[in-house]
């Protein structure tokens, strides 16, 4: 993809950001301008690692600088709201970092103030656009398995014992939903294009109050499933199947999407494996400045319903739970 150089700004200069600057700059599309952190020396160091020409200790004068077009926010969950918001009210388009937010009533106000503020706004949920699972897609919607009637798919890790850590700190959005839950909710919704219409579900609520690991079952109606586990305590296989009608296709490692298997009865394995060298973050990158050159103010392929969409289902299952924030 080539066309009109799109200048980036990266608010909270974490390690997701580390690995989406990484990718930014290997883009002849994008140029990263500005990094902005309210850590002292944060931005400075990563402005510095990346080339970026400005950084900033504060958000109110990051937001200021007229030549970021677009901010790729990676700063922790409970932080998205108001980052998101401060940018959009400065006009500036908006790429935030999954979750994004930590309930759907948050993801309905920043919605609201992108779409009156006519400003572009979309999901950081870079799986969609890795080749493997683009082509997963496309196998689906060429009927090569059918009817698509079941859906599995798990990521989870175990982070070990580490209660002072922010993945199992209950104020920063610890736990599995947030941070690993949410790919296999998100990857079941863009295979059956919906929400479920029932839902079942069970947690593992530990000691410091998070999430430890779930399993939930989604139910669309017409026998059509998906199982889906994840966890931050408990090592997964990470893989997705999904089945059809007329043949199943396989995703190992489906969240970083390096290979997809097409298996259709009496036909050979046909098999898609993507060697690209980079982490995969450029390809959500590239759609945001494929929607800005276009002046769209949302994506197609992440539309801000859906988003609200699937923060709603993430919020039956908290519920279902007694889980809060």
């Amino acid at each position: 993809m080539s066309g009109r150089k799109i200048k980036w700004g990266i608010m909270g200069p974490g390690n997701i950001s580390r690995k989406f600057a990484s990718d930014l700059i290997q883009s002849e599309n994008a140029e990263l301008v500005a990094v902005a952190s309210r850590t002292e020396g944060k931005a400075a160091a990563f402005a510095s690692e990346f080339n970026a020409a400005r950084s900033y200790n504060s958000y109110d004068d990051f937001v200021q600088d007229p030549d970021v077009e677009i901010v790729y926010i990676g700063t922790l969950h409970p932080q998205h709201k108001e980052c998101v918001l401060q940018c959009l009210n400065a006009g500036k388009a908006v790429l935030c970092e999954k979750p994004f937010t930590m309930n759907a009533e948050e993801a309905e106000e920043l919605i609201k103030v992108a779409r009156e503020n006519n400003t572009f706004l979309m999901e950081a949920m870079w799986t969609r656009y890795l080749p493997a699972v683009v082509k997963a897609m496309d196998w689906i919607k060429e009927g090569k398995i059918g009817e698509v009637n079941m859906l599995t798919a798990n990521f989870g890790f175990n982070v070990g014992w580490a209660p002072d850590s922010r993945l199992l700190d209950k104020k920063l959005g610890g736990g599995a939903m947030l941070d690993a839950g949410i790919y296999p909710i998100s990857f079941a919704s863009l295979i059956f294009g919906t929400q479920p219409t029932n839902i079942k579900s069970s947690a593992q609520i530990g000691e410091t109050g998070v999430d430890e690991w779930f399993s939930a079952l989604f139910e669309y109606g017409n026998g059509k499933t998906a199982m889906l586990n994840s966890g931050v305590r408990l090592s997964l296989s990470n893989d997705a199947f999904i089945y059809g009608s007329e043949g199943y296709i396989h995703l190992p490692n489906f969240l970083f999407g390096e290979a997809a298997y097409l298996h259709r009865p009496g036909s050979d394995v046909e098999a898609f494996k993507d060697d690209r060298e980079l982490h995969g973050y450029i390809y959500e990158a590239e759609e945001a400045m494929k929607c800005l050159r276009e002046g769209k103010i949302e994506s197609s392929v992440m539309p801000l319903d859906e988003t609200h969409d699937i923060m709603k289902t993430m919020d039956t299952l908290r519920k279902q739970w007694g889980l809060e924030y």
